[in-house]
C-alpha cells in the first residue's frame, strides 16, 4: 500500500457509518427533486416569473455541479470526515436560510449554500462507504448507499407534497434542520477521519480550469434552458461552450504535469471506470432527467396536488427501496456490466411503454405499467455504477473516482433537463402549429391571438393556462374545449419526442456499459 493511502481504520462502526451517511446523500440528493413541486406555492409568495422559478432549481445545481470536485479533493487534504461535517452543517445553514428566504433573489443565495454542503457530503460519501467496509461487504454497502440516492430522487416529489400541502413550500426546507441535526451528532461519535498524512497539495491550476470547464458547461446548459429564444449558436451559449473546452484542454496539459495532481487521469485508462461514468452521465440525463416532466405531466396536465404526484411516483421509489440492497449483494455474482445494461434497457423499456399507452385524455392507468419499469431500473442501476466506479481504480483514488463520478451523474441530469425540455418544446409547437391550422372556423384575427397565447406560454403551463385572466376570456367560446383539447396533445406529442429521447440515451448507457466495463477489472465483492 503506497504512503499517504488515505484509508479509514477498521470499525465495528461501519453500519452506523452507513446509515448516517446514507441519512445525509438522501437529503443532498432530495434538495435537487423535492424542490419540482413546490415551485407553484413559491411562484405565489414571490410573483415571479418562469425563468425566476428555474433559477431556485438551477442555483443549487450550479453550485452543486462546480463544488463536487474541489471538495472531494479537500476532503484527501483534510480529512473526509472534517470536510464532510462541515458540508452538512452548511447545508444545515443553507436550508435554515432558504426556509426565511424573503425574496426570490435571497432564495436563490440561500440554495447555492444547500448547493456547496450538499456537494460536499455527497463527493465524500461514497468513498467514507468505501473506505469503511471490507470487499466482501462492500457489495451491500454501495447497495443501500445507491438506494439513498435512488430513493430521494424518486421520492423527492412525494416528501415534497406531503410538507407543501400540510405545512407549506418553506417546511421543505426547514425539515432539514432536525435530519441533519441527527446526521451531525452521529456522523461526530461513528466517523472516524482518515489519515490526511502526505495527501498533497491543492492543485490550483488544476482546480481552477476544473471549476471553469463544469461552470461554463452547465450554466451554458441552464441558459439554454431558461432561454428558449436561444440557438445552440447562440453567441452567449458558443462562448461558454468554448470556455468549457479550453479549460478542458489546459486542465488535461496540467494534470499531467504536476506531481500531485487534482485527478489522476491515468484513472481513465481503465475502461471499466470509463464504463462507469457514461453509464452515470446517462443515467442522469436520461432517468432523473425524464422525472422533471413526467412531474410536470402529473399536476400540470393531470391535475393532481403536489402530495397526489409524489404519491404516483412513489411507484418508483418502493422498488429502490426493496430492490437496491439486494442489487448490491448480487453485483459481484453476476457482475456489473450485465446489471447496469439490463436496468437501462428495463429503463428504456418502461419510457417506451409509456410513449405506446399514453394518450389525451391522460389516465393513471396509461403511466402505471411504464413507471413499475422505471421503478425497477432506478433500483438495479445505481449500486453496480458505484461498484464499478469504486472497485477499477487503486483505494488511495477512491475520493477522487467518487467526485468525478458525481460530476457525471450531475452534468447528466443538466445535460439531460435541457435537451428533453428542448424536446418537449419542439414536439409541442410543432403539433400546436399544424393543429391551429385545421381551426378553419375560427376568424384569422382570432387564431392569431390565439396562437400567440398558448406558444408565449411554453408547454408546461398545462391546465393554469385556462386558468389565467387573458385566457378566460376565451372560455364561453364554441372552441374553448377543442383549443384545450390542442394543448393537451401537443404535449403528448412533445413528452413522446422526449420519451424516444430518454430510450437512447439509456440504449448508449447500457451498450457503452457491456462493451467498456470488465468484471475481472472488478475486484470481487
Amino acid at each position: 500500500m503506497k504512503e499517504g493511502f488515505l484509508k479509514m481504520k477498521e470499525t465495528r462502526n461501519k453500519w452506523w457509518i452507513l446509515g448516517t451517511v446514507s441519512l445525509a446523500v438522501f437529503m443532498a440528493m432530495l434538495d435537487i427533486t423535492i424542490v419540482n413541486v413546490a415551485l407553484p406555492e413559491i411562484q405565489k409568495s414571490f410573483s415571479g416569473s418562469f425563468s425566476n422559478l428555474q433559477s431556485v432549481l438551477n442555483a443549487y445545481t450550479l453550485i452543486y455541479a462546480i463544488a463536487l470536485l474541489p471538495l472531494s479533493k479537500l476532503g484527501d487534504l483534510l480529512g473526509r470526515k472534517k470536510v464532510f461535517l462541515l458540508g452538512l452543517a452548511i447545508f444545515m445553514v443553507g436550508s435554515l436560510a432558504s426556509g426565511l428566504a424573503n425574496s426570490n433573489l435571497t432564495l436563490n443565495i440561500f440554495r447555492g449554500f444547500q448547493g456547496i454542503g450538499g456537494a460536499a457530503m455527497m463527493s465524500l460519501s461514497l468513498s467514507i462507504v468505501t473506505s469503511a467496509f471490507p470487499e466482501k461487504q462492500r457489495g451491500l454497502a454501495l447497495g443501500i448507499w445507491s438506494s439513498a440516492v435512488g430513493l430521494a430522487v424518486s421520492g423527492g416529489p412525494l416528501i415534497g407534497g406531503i410538507l407543501v400541502d400540510a405545512l407549506g413550500w418553506r417546511s421543505i426546507f426547514l425539515i432539514n434542520l432536525p435530519v441533519g441535526l441527527l446526521a451531525l451528532i452521529l456522523g461526530t461519535i461513528t466517523i472516524q477521519d482518515t489519515n490526511k498524512k502526505s495527501a498533497g497539495k491543492i492543485d490550483l491550476l488544476g482546480l481552477l480550469f476544473s471549476t471553469s470547464m463544469i461552470f461554463s458547461t452547465v450554466f451554458a446548459l441552464i441558459q439554454k434552458e431558461t432561454h428558449s429564444d436561444y440557438a445552440w449558436t447562440d453567441w452567449r451559449i458558443m462562448a461558454l461552450f468554448a470556455v468549457a473546452v479550453l479549460s478542458l484542454l489546459f486542465f488535461i496539459l496540467v494534470e499531467e504535469k504536476v506531481k500531485e495532481p487534482m485527478i489522476d487521469l491515468k484513472m481513465f485508462r481503465s475502461s471499466s471506470f470509463v464504463g462507469a461514468n457514461i453509464a452515470a452521465f446517462t443515467l442522469g440525463a436520461g432517468l432523473y432527467g425524464g422525472f422533471t416532466y413526467l412531474s410536470i405531466l402529473l399536476q400540470s396536465y393531470m391535475g393532481y396536488s403536489a402530495f397526489e404526484t409524489g404519491l404516483k411516483l412513489l411507484v418508483i421509489s418502493v422498488f429502490t427501496l426493496v430492490l437496491g440492497p439486494i442489487t448490491g449483494l448480487i453485483s459481484g455474482k453476476i457482475g456489473n456490466r450485465w446489471l447496469i445494461s439490463i436496468a437501462l434497457l428495463i429503463g428504456m423499456a418502461g419510457v417506451l411503454v409509456i410513449n405506446q399507452m399514453i394518450k389525451v385524455p391522460f389516465k393513471w392507468d396509461y403511466l402505471m405499467p411504464g413507471f413499475i419499469l422505471l421503478g425497477i431500473s432506478n433500483a438495479l442501476v445505481n449500486p453496480p455504477i458505484s461498484n464499478a466506479a469504486m472497485s477499477a481504480v487503486n483505494e488511495e483514488q477512491v475520493g477522487m473516482a467518487s467526485g468525478i463520478l458525481n460530476v457525471f451523474r450531475q452534468v447528466g441530469i443538466s445535460f439531460g433537463v435541457v435537451m428533453l425540455g428542448i424536446s418537449v418544446t419542439n414536439g409541442y409547437n410543432s403539433n400546436l402549429n399544424q393543429s391551429l391550422v385545421k381551426l378553419t372556423m375560427v376568424p384569422t384575427a382570432l387564431k392569431e391571438q390565439l396562437t400567440a397565447l398558448l406558444h408565449k406560454a411554453s408547454p408546461f403551463a398545462g391546465r393554469q393556462l385556462f386558468e389565467n385572466t387573458q385566457a378566460k376570456a376565451y372560455s364561453q367560446l364554441p372552441i374553448f374545449d377543442q383549443v384545450k383539447e390542442t394543448v393537451f396533445t401537443a404535449y403528448n406529442h412533445g413528452m413522446k419526442n422526449a420519451n424516444f429521447l430518454i430510450a437512447i440515451l439509456l440504449l448508449i448507457g447500457a451498450i457503452s456499459s457491456l462493451v467498456l466495463i470488465r468484471d475481472k477489472q472488478v475486484k470481487s465483492v
